[in-house]
């Protein structure tokens, strides 16, 4: 029997929402929000105590996990999130991730990385019917603190970029929970694939904006791999501006293209960039969850509660604020 204790974060996507299913560019940070699981290996029976009130989903993703994984030993172990669950900021993966290494620590098993965040990935799409992207899992595994991740979603290479000093991140909810097994996430999954299917490509990664100019969709995700790229270039020269722009960007062509925002996440942006946020934008699949913003270093809190104050004005919702630091990705507890 073997002592267990691993940690999971969650992840904010800064830009770079719908392309990571399409083997395009996201650039997220994991952050110091988590799911965490302490507890001991046992000979094969898996009991698993969610503290912050899990749900049947949880145990469909945790059984998943092992499944994928291959993984005779089991757990006795509690499970406990400060992670929001159904706010965009990747509550079921940091939970995946963090059970993957609980399982690989009962099995004293050294897995591969990528291995892990695929696993992962499968484990949550058979459990919750929906089915995601690789970016949140291998968010989580791979993160570094003080640095966004630039990911290639179709190679899974990760390249830490650090950030300015003198730039924050906050989150703020907008009050309405997205469990995107009941939004149009899986539709417009299935509409990349039949663009990418008519062009003859294999994915919208490949596409030029002329293939895609008729399309709204396939325009965004396009659009939106060139976003990613120019933010990335833009954090390495420490451009703070030509990041705003492509935030405001992305959240337009969200809103536009690719119609996932909401009228509360598009009061919710107004509210940030109202309050003094240098850019806002939804972040995760969108219809719900999470806006997020930059801000001068130091002003998160008060703009994130000075925006989450104009909101409820404006819409009766209760907003939630998250300051956010980028953190390092999943492992043991020290």
């Amino acid at each position: 029997m073997r002592e267990i204790a691993v940690r999971a974060p969650g992840r904010i996507n800064l830009i770079g929402d719908h392309t990571d299913y399409n083997d395009g560019f996201v650039l997220p940070i994991a952050i110091d929000l988590e799911c965490r699981v302490r507890g001991t290996s046992t000979p094969g029976e898996l009991r698993l105590r969610f503290l912050d009130g899990g749900d049947a989903s949880s145990e469909r993703i945790a059984a998943a996990v092992r499944e994928r994984l291959g993984v005779a030993a089991g757990i006795d172990a509690d499970v406990q999130s400060t992670l929001p669950i159904g706010s965009g900021l990747s509550s079921s993966a940091a939970l995946s991730v963090a059970l993957a290494c609980a399982f690989a620590a009962a099995g004293e098993l050294e897995i591969d990385r990528d291995d892990l965040a695929r696993a992962c990935q499968a484990a949550e799409t058979a459990a919750t019917a929906v089915p995601v992207g690789i970016m949140d899992q291998l968010a989580s595994l791979a993160g570094r603190a003080g640095c966004a991740l630039l990911i290639d979603c179709r190679t899974l290479d990760v390249e830490p970029i650090p950030l300015p000093s003198d730039v924050g991140v906050v989150a703020v909810h907008c009050g309405l929970p997205r469990a995107l097994a009941g939004t149009a996430y899986a539709a417009r999954r299935a509409s990349c694939e039949a663009a990418a299917r008519r062009l003859g490509i294999a994915a919208l990664r490949d596409a030029t904006p002329e293939q895609v100019a008729g399309d709204p969709r396939a325009r965004h995700v396009v659009s939106e791999n060139a976003r990613v790229l120019a933010a990335a270039d833009a954090l390495r020269s420490g451009d703070v501006e030509a990041l705003a722009r492509a935030m405001r960007a992305s959240h337009a062509s969200l809103r536009d293209d690719y119609g996932v925002s909401t009228p509360e996440l598009d009061a919710l942006v107004d509210a940030l960039e109202g309050a003094g946020a240098l850019a806002a934008r939804l972040t995760g699949a969108g219809f719900g969850g999470c806006a997020v913003a930059l801000t001068v270093r130091g002003s998160e809190r008060a703009v994130g509660e000075e925006a989450a104050d104009v909101y409820r004005e404006r819409t009766g919702l209760e907003p939630t604020v998250y300051v956010c630091r980028a953190a390092d990705g999943a492992g043991a507890i020290a």
